[in-house]
């Protein structure tokens, strides 16, 4: 694990409001085609037109198989926008074009809580936990602010990579950690419990589905 964390930390932590937007792309294809379908990703996220920075790529390993998720960022909504009309009216987003190894793709639009930096490339982990929140309609608020209370200790000891918040759909949450390895995430985790640091008191209850998604990062993500 790196000696500096993957956002701020301790008391630092609370004052980095920004406009910054992330795109969370999801690809999916054949349990055997993961390195065709990443094959894919730089072409896109560099080729002629493309906006945003690429920040992380993941194949999972843990809970659906079968998948990439390429985190971008992006300077403000515009950039975002225009990113997305780019992909819209192309003939091979990420690849997924005729004959491609890339059976579906999906593109969510998200915010970081206000409180949290944007997410900058690294070595964080060799291991990274995707979790996806499906919230209360009215969660959102009351979790924000759970986390904003809770978050700085947990950071110190398990630095965080973001934590955003869906732009459209259903209240959703979104956050990413990065973890040595799998025993290092269980040991974490428990002790975190054990010691009262998390969750943040009043956030589970405002969680209606969420599911954990163990992914590993591909050899040219920027977040490893």
């Amino acid at each position: 694990m790196p000696t500096e964390p993957a956002v701020i930390t301790g008391a630092d932590l609370g004052a980095a409001e920004q406009a910054v937007r992330y795109e969370l792309a999801t690809l999916h294809f054949g349990l055997a085609e993961g390195g065709q379908a990443a094959a894919g990703v730089l072409p896109w996220v560099e080729g002629e037109g493309a906006r945003g920075r690429l920040l992380g790529c993941w194949q999972t390993e843990h809970g659906p198989l079968g998948r990439l998720f390429v985190l971008r960022s992006f300077d403000d909504d515009g950039e975002l926008a225009a990113e997305r009309t780019r992909a819209r009216l192309s003939a091979a987003p990420f690849g997924a074009g005729p004959g491609s190894v890339v059976t579906d793709l999906s593109l969510a639009s998200f915010a970081p809580f206000p409180y949290v930096p944007p997410v900058r490339p690294g070595e964080f982990g060799r291991v990274y936990e995707i979790r996806d929140y499906h919230l209360r309609p009215s969660g959102l608020a009351p979790t924000i602010e759970a986390w904003r209370g809770a978050l700085p200790a947990r950071h110190v000891i398990d630095p965080l990579t973001v934590v955003m918040y869906a732009l459209d759909g259903p209240a959703r949450i979104i956050h990413i950690w990065p973890f040595a390895g799998l025993d290092e995430r269980v040991e974490i985790r428990r002790d975190l419990a054990a010691r009262g640091i998390w969750p943040p008191a009043g956030a589970p209850e405002q969680i209606l589905d969420a599911q954990s998604i163990m992914a590993w990062p591909t050899d040219f993500s920027p977040l490893h």
